[in-house]
């Protein structure tokens, strides 16, 4: 049994012809515009302005060579440069034919063509072109989809891990501290009693100062646990959320104020209501941004100051927001592992990496990413990127990142979830 032949809408995609001779054009259109969907310019700044305006429409170029200002070859490649996946067709006279050459030993053109052109063997050139684009199109889109099962794979399976390390922690460490806590308690009535010679120090000042500061770390111990099941909770998502950047953000300065007053760190948030509007797991991503500024809170010095701006990107279809503080900032060892957990931030060794952690898996939960740039005395900034939809599929180049960054981990979370 024969193989069917698969059959293309050549008209799907247009086809761009750039030529200075305004017959060659009218030809070009007449003779093919049946079969294709037309466009041209007279000139090749012409052309990339019709490029720039119809970029995702057109899926073949093909130039002139010889025409007054900037020449065909040029025009290919700001084409590669703006849009790679495009096919790319130099006409040349014979004279041409070193541009020629050059033009298809660089990679900038997919073939090249004689003038004057033969219209039967053109149209089939044509047509080999388009179809060579679509299926290319096609495979792009067949791998987007499957980068992004890949993707939400990757990260419930790491957020289940962050649940079962919670699990694990929460065993094992609260019942220890049931003990701890229970002694703690009884301390203060015990500590007034002045028959009591704990090793010689009847300080009840000092052991006061003492009773609290360890209540504070069993309470942060606690937060340690809440946060690692915040990001790992309801894996599945639930992005039904409409919600304001800057509402989000300055709801979460406002809640925290108080502890930033105390340390004498302001924040200068410059996020304007114009953003459009988001489509998330409200509860997620407003603890994001909580542990994020928490992480910041713990290891700046007083006296610094955080400033959070956020822009649209509408080419891409996401929302950037950008934390930039002028702490001490880190080396680069420090920065590369600064979403890993139980990495040391500030300077004392009770301050993990684990809030970035959180915050690293919550935005990638989203379908976006999360950066980190720093260099030491000039301080961090942080870069995450939403996308408006969380439903789309991403990009190939958008998950190398969060691929890499699991799949190198690998290692680390089966060490921390067998322990």
């Amino acid at each position: 049994m024969d193989t069917p032949t698969p059959t293309y809408d050549y008209k799907q995609f247009a086809i761009l012809y750039v030529d200075d001779e305004e017959k060659s054009l009218k030809y070009f259109a007449r003779a093919f515009e049946d079969e294709f969907r037309i466009l041209t310019a007279p000139t090749a700044q012409e052309g990339y302005k019709l490029l720039e305006q119809h970029a995702d429409e057109i899926g073949l170029l093909m130039t002139d060579q010889r025409m007054p200002g900037e020449k065909g070859v040029w025009l290919l490649e700001k084409a590669r440069q703006l849009r790679p996946r495009i096919i790319r067709i130099l006409a040349t006279a014979f004279s041409d034919m070193d541009a020629a050459i050059a033009a298809v030993n660089t990679g900038a053109i997919y073939k090249y063509v004689h003038k004057p052109w033969d219209p039967p063997q053109l149209e089939s050139t044509l047509k080999r072109g388009l179809e060579f684009f679509m299926v290319s199109r096609e495979r792009d889109e067949l791998l987007k989809e499957r980068m992004s099962v890949l993707h939400n794979v990757m990260v419930a399976d790491r957020m289940v891990s962050l649940g079962l390390l919670a699990s694990g922690l929460s065993h094992h460490i609260r019942n220890s501290l049931v003990a701890v806590k229970t002694f703690l308690d009884l301390a203060p009535a015990k500590l007034q009693d002045e028959n009591v010679d704990l090793n010689g120090l009847r300080h009840p000042d000092f052991w006061k100062d003492y009773h609290g500061q360890v209540q504070g770390q069993i309470a942060r111990i606690n937060s340690l646990l809440n946060d690692l099941w915040t990001a790992s909770d309801h894996v599945g998502g639930n992005f039904h959320d409409q919600v304001r950047l800057h509402e989000i953000v300055a709801g979460v300065i406002s809640a925290l104020q108080g502890e930033f007053t105390a340390k004498n760190i302001r924040i200068d948030a410059q996020i304007f209501p114009d953003l459009p509007a988001l489509t998330v797991d409200k509860l997620k991503f407003q603890r994001a941004f909580e542990l994020l500024l928490r992480d910041e809170l713990v290891s700046l010095p007083a006296g610094s100051v955080i400033t959070i701006t956020a822009q649209a990107q509408p080419v891409d279809g996401t929302v950037q927001l950008r934390l930039t503080d002028n702490g001490p900032g880190l080396p680069k060892e420090a920065l590369r592992l600064i979403f890993d957990p139980f990495v040391l931030r500030g300077d004392t060794p009770t301050e993990f990496g684990i809030n970035l952690m959180a915050v690293y898996f919550i935005v990638h939960h989203h379908g976006g990413r999360i950066e980190a740039a720093s260099e030491e005395g000039r301080g961090s900034t942080f870069t995450l990127t939403f996308p408006l939809n969380p439903n789309r599929p991403h990009a190939p180049e958008e998950n190398q990142h969060f691929l890499e960054k699991v799949l190198n981990n690998t290692k680390l979370w089966e060490k921390l979830i067998a322990s």
